[in-house]
């Protein structure tokens, strides 16, 4: 994972263990779209490029706090932007 889970609870101001499997989850599906955004399969961009951590921290936080009603075309475009410089012209 990009982001350590202790970080991301950090983040989110979260301190107990609850939630942490779920945290875990969606670390992973924010690389996972943050990677899709990118247009690569390479897991290494995200560790080398200088918005990637912030893009997963922000798409964590936002699964997290808009579980119930979140609006995902508002997520990717927003990911989107934050990306689009180190954004591949296709796959």
């Amino acid at each position: 994972m990009t982001v350590s889970l202790t970080e991301m609870k950090s983040y989110l101001r979260v301190d107990f263990k609850d939630d942490d499997t779920l945290i875990r989850r969606y670390i992973l599906a924010a690389e996972d779209l943050c990677l899709d955004i990118l247009r690569t399969n390479d897991r290494n961009v995200l560790r080398t490029d200088k918005n990637a951590r912030i893009a997963i921290m922000y798409a964590v936080a936002y699964f997290y706090e808009h579980r119930e009603e979140a609006d995902y075309k508002a997520l990717t475009i927003s990911l989107r932007a934050l990306l689009f410089g180190s954004r591949k012209e296709e796959f």
